[in-house]
């Protein structure tokens, strides 16, 4: 059947995005990676441009780690053992070795009890809301939340739904106090690292705050962090937020192997009862595909190397290279936000700026991301900068160097 009338009217509001600057557009084709050689870093080559080289200024692999040897030859071992995909959901006939190991590992590494990987963090977030929210439940979200658990909350339809201001934990505790005997539960979620800044929760205070009004509810405060942006890339040894800020360990945390540890997937880490739970009743994980046992194999490796040696030094390399970024971004005269995490924002504040800004990046071949509204708040329009341990320090000089000369137009 023709979709002549519906398509005509899609049509039309894809040409009001357009006109409004805030179109994502047509992705870019990445055709080739040149390896890093001597001190440049890898390079990437696009479909439409030749044989121009970029530096990719764009991406969450924050280690550098998918495109490390022992990475892929995990990955194509596993492969070659167990098939290329998964056959079906885990219940019916989907669960490898690698997938049990790997949740055993990653249990261990974030000190919990019990781990359960998914297809990716965003459906960790949506899945593990709809499956606590009860018709008794309420849920307190900071305002600057990632999309997954603002469509997780519309999605399982709270009793009370509360956003506090950006990082506000005095307001946080006022809302938990405005729910005391107006809600069986609730669950209090934030970011661990907040993708569009690189801004850091303050979990010290988030947990202290929920354990000092726990007591006042039957089913508890449950206090969940999604760090995907922070486990792997952020903490002395990569075990994300709630190491860098000293913080009580999470009720549950949500994680990703796709940014970081460089491979795909999500994963939830907590009790063994809530895992068990979830392991029943989440929709998402039931009945959706795991992750391919060969990508399981190759994020065992992954992790074995973020606590090895080599993953203290490429975690080291990071923070240097974020730092030496940052300063220079100052230096430069361009505003961005105080932080040690590799997302370094550069603030824009205007659409078309931003466009053009990013536009004169790619023409002096570095990749980078502009952020325009809805997806940032009006006026916080801005370039979303990612610092890689694949990067070298002539890589952010070069970076630096065309950002230099945008300023001087």
């Amino acid at each position: 059947m023709p979709l002549n009338r519906l398509g005509e009217l899609l049509r039309q509001e894809v040409v009001s995005i357009e006109a409004a600057g805030t179109a994502k557009g047509h992705e870019k084709i990445v055709t080739r990676i040149v390896p890093a050689s001597g001190t440049k870093g890898p390079r990437f080559c696009l479909e439409g441009f030749g044989d121009r080289q970029f530096i990719r200024m764009n991406s969450n692999s924050y280690l550098g780690l998918s495109l490390t040897t022992e990475l892929i030859h995990a990955e194509e071992a596993a492969a070659q053992k167990y098939g290329v995909g998964p056959g079906a959901v885990r219940f019916i006939s989907g669960t490898y070795q690698p997938h049990v190991e790997l949740e055993k590992q990653l249990a261990a590494f974030h000190r919990r009890e019990a781990c359960m990987i998914t297809s990716a963090a965003y459906t960790s977030v949506v899945g593990v809301i709809l499956s606590l929210t009860t018709p008794e439940t309420g849920i307190i979200s900071d305002e600057l939340n990632h999309n997954c658990i603002i469509n997780g909350i519309r999605l399982a339809q709270p009793k009370i739904k509360k956003v506090y201001p950006h990082l506000n934990v005095a307001a946080l505790e006022s809302q938990i106090k405005e729910c005391i005997g107006q809600a069986q539960g609730l669950i209090v979620i934030t970011d661990g690292i907040f993708s569009m800044r690189g801004a850091v929760a303050p979990l010290a205070e988030i947990s202290e705050i929920v354990r000092r009004y726990d007591a006042h509810f039957p089913r508890n405060i449950v206090l969940m962090v999604d760090d995907s942006h922070g486990v792997g890339a952020f903490g002395a040894t990569g075990r994300g937020t709630e190491e860098y800020c000293k913080a009580e360990t999470s009720d549950i945390l949500v994680g990703t192997l796709g940014k970081a540890f460089g491979v795909n997937g999500g994963y939830i880490v907590s009790s063994n009862p809530l895992i068990a739970f979830l392991r029943e009743k989440n929709p998402l994980y039931i009945y959706t595909n795991p992750i391919t046992p060969s990508e399981a194999a190759a994020a065992l490796k992954s992790l074995e190397l973020v606590q090895s040696d080599r993953g203290a030094h490429l975690l080291g390399h990071l923070r240097t290279m974020t730092t030496r970024f940052k300063k220079g971004l100052v230096d430069l005269g361009y505003e961005s936000i105080a932080s040690e995490h590799p997302v370094v924002p550069l603030f824009v504040r205007d659409t078309e700026k931003t466009s053009a800004l990013v536009k004169f990046l790619l023409d002096h071949d570095i990749l980078a991301t502009g952020l325009n509204y809805p997806i940032v708040p009006k006026g916080d329009q801005l370039v979303r900068f990612q610092v890689s341990a694949a990067h070298t320090a002539e890589d952010i000089d070069q970076v630096l160097g065309v950002l230099g000369q945008f300023k001087s137009i």
